[in-house]
């Protein structure tokens, strides 16, 4: 609490003179008694109490009123984010063999795509000043979910619909990133990147990677590359006929040459990981490279506080007015 006249206070010490003048002053009494044992035998009830405190219900409602005009304040301390928004694609691989299970947690074996949710829900977290949307991709991309900073719903979004097996399969990489590129063609963030993720080589779809690269350098927009998983032969669980899953054995092999080369014509980056701890510093170094400049303003805006000693000092002014006229007033 703050007061914005403080020196207001100044008037307190005026209190002791206008008591005197309203209840100080001797005046000349009309009953004269020649025997003080006659007041003696009066009756004192209640009311002459409430007489006598005529002058503290006056001396508090001046306090009150004084402490009013200082007007007291609440400082609400507020912040103003200013940000240099990017907006940001992520283009995961939703293939089969991104069921192939070669990275671990600290107490057991995943997969592919589940440790590549696992990292990008962490990297959704860091960037809450960014639009960001997600895009899947087998033979042919889907749009998980539109650029948004509704992070809570995009995370969700990815939990639920980043699935294997939801379209024909195979991995269409000029075709995924074109689409991520058209999500972001209308955008105007300072900044468009798109993150790409895949555990395979291009194999499907009708453009190219090094066109549809090209295409995003003409927007502005940076396509970090990300190959994911382990070379030679992996284990991949797949349904058996006799119920549950089986594994079977294929061979993992990422085009590294390629994604190296897209990514370098955007002015961006190729990273490989083939563990969960490699994949986790990946995002955090991308993380870093497209940081979001934010500026917090600070400022303290005030709410007045003064009316409920306004209020209670006029209530005890108007309730010390009405009895003094009263039968508990003094005599004049």
């Amino acid at each position: 609490m703050t007061l914005h006249y403080p020196w207001m206070l100044l008037l307190l010490l005026l209190i002791p003179l206008l008591l005197y003048f309203r209840y100080g002053r001797m005046r000349k009494p009309a009953l004269r008694f020649s025997d003080g044992r006659i007041l003696s035998r009066l009756p004192h009830g209640w009311g002459v109490l409430v007489s006598r405190g005529l002058l503290w219900i006056y001396a508090l409602a001046l306090l009150l009123l004084i402490v009013a005009l200082a007007r007291p304040q609440r400082g609400l301390e507020e912040s103003r984010v200013n940000t240099e928004a990017v907006d940001i694609v992520l283009l995961a691989d939703v293939s089969t063999s991104m069921r192939a299970i070669d990275f671990s947690t600290a107490t057991k074996r995943i997969n592919r795509l589940d440790a590549a949710k696992t990292v990008m829900e962490e990297f959704i977290k860091k960037r809450p000043a960014d639009r960001i949307g997600l895009v899947a991709f087998s033979a042919m991309p889907y749009t998980v979910a539109p650029l948004t900073l509704d992070h809570a719903w995009l995370m969700q979004q990815a939990s639920e619909r980043l699935q294997t097996g939801m379209l024909e399969d195979g991995t269409a990489i000029g075709d995924a990133i074109a689409s991520a590129v058209n999500r972001l063609r209308d955008s105007k963030a300072v900044s468009k990147v798109v993150v790409l993720l895949t555990d395979g080589m291009s194999n499907a779809g009708r453009l190219s990677p090094d066109n549809a690269a090209q295409a995003a350098k003409a927007l502005n927009i940076k396509l970090y590359t990300i190959g994911a998983g382990s070379d030679g032969i992996v284990n991949v669980p797949v349904p058996s006929p006799f119920g549950g899953e089986q594994y079977v054995q294929t061979r993992s092999e990422i085009d590294e040459t390629t994604l190296k080369r897209i990514a370098e014509i955007t002015g961006a980056r190729y990273f490989r990981a083939t563990d969960l701890k490699s994949l986790h510093k990946i995002y955090d170094d991308i993380d870093k490279m497209e940081k979001t400049d934010i500026e917090v303003e600070q400022f303290t805006r005030f709410e007045e506080r003064f009316q409920p000693f306004l209020l209670l000092a006029l209530a005890l002014l108007g309730l010390e007015k009405l009895l003094s006229v009263s039968r508990f007033g003094r005599a004049p």
